[in-house]
């Protein structure tokens, strides 16, 4: 979680702990911070996904709106993917190809 998610959550739970919200409402905050952690993809797991979807690196570039320079510098270590990238990266993992198209 980012610091400021952190400070919120933290200030909900002291609301919470000092009776000004209730269960219910704090069982939503709860709910807000129990977001889906998206991984952070290293060479070997961008060119494995790849691999099991059966698909080359421009057709990934493609799906994920980078090109394929880009997804060859991430197989190969040279670069990381970023955070809009690990998010489409995560649901092609999670989700399939379906997900995208």
């Amino acid at each position: 979680m980012s610091r400021i998610m952190d400070e919120m959550h933290a200030t909900a739970q002291d609301l919470f702990a000092s009776g000004f919200i209730d269960k219910r409402r704090m069982d939503e905050h709860e709910a807000l911070f129990r977001t889906h952690q998206v991984p952070q993809y290293t060479a070997e797991a961008v060119k494995g996904l790849r691999q099991r979807l059966n698909i080359s690196q421009s057709v990934l570039a493609a799906m994920i709106n980078t090109s394929a320079a880009t997804v060859r510098s991430w197989e190969i270590g040279a670069k990381k993917p970023g955070g809009p990238s690990c998010k489409l990266l995560d649901i092609l993992d999670r989700k399939g190809i379906e997900a995208l198209l």
